[in-house]
């Protein structure tokens, strides 16, 4: 029986590695799911996201030797999910991964039965958490901001993380769990 890869998207500040590690916590002694953690072209900063850091070189390595069962580049960075989560959805299990919209399309002509998850909060929470992460200055956040007025994927689960917390982590944990059913 296949898994499930379930696709977790949306714009910057919206707080999808926080729902991540929320669900992750709630569901760490359920066997039906996996976290993959990405592969990034980026300095590892623990505390907004857990991911592996490396060179653009060991990246381009990597997906040559086919270590990653999804990749893309965005922002002028390098993303990839282990092939793990490929053997992962080989065993029935429902894989959670922080995706980007740009890879929706691979995911599911890969993946059929691809789920997405789009995590979104209003424009002044997002602002806010991204000043919070220090990358970049009021100009660049306000420039992101009128970049990233995107449309909801069609089929896509809708997940408001504008308010409480404890709220939207259950309503993650909630669709999550929908999935192993």
């Amino acid at each position: 029986m296949a898994g499930r890869l379930v696709l977790v998207v949306g714009p910057s500040g919206a707080g999808k590695d926080t729902l991540l590690r929320a669900a992750q916590s709630a569901l760490r002694d359920d066997g039906r799911f996996v976290f993959a953690r990405r592969v990034v072209t980026r300095p590892a900063d623990a505390a907004l996201e857990d991911h592996e850091s490396i060179s653009a070189d060991a990246f381009a390595t990597r997906h040559a030797r086919g270590d990653f069962a999804l990749s893309w580049s965005a922002h002028g960075l390098h993303y990839g999910i282990p092939a793990s989560a490929a053997e992962a959805l080989a065993r029935g299990r429902v894989v959670v991964v922080n995706g980007s919209r740009g890879v929706v399309a691979s995911a599911q002509l890969y993946y059929p039965g691809t789920a997405v998850v789009f995590v979104d909060a209003v424009p002044t929470v997002r602002a806010h958490r991204l000043a919070a992460r220090g990358r970049e200055d009021a100009a660049a956040i306000a420039a992101r901001l009128e970049r990233e007025v995107d449309a909801p994927l069609p089929g896509a689960i809708m997940i408001d993380n504008s308010g409480s917390l404890d709220a939207s982590a259950r309503q993650f944990v909630d669709v999550l769990v929908s999935f192993a059913a």
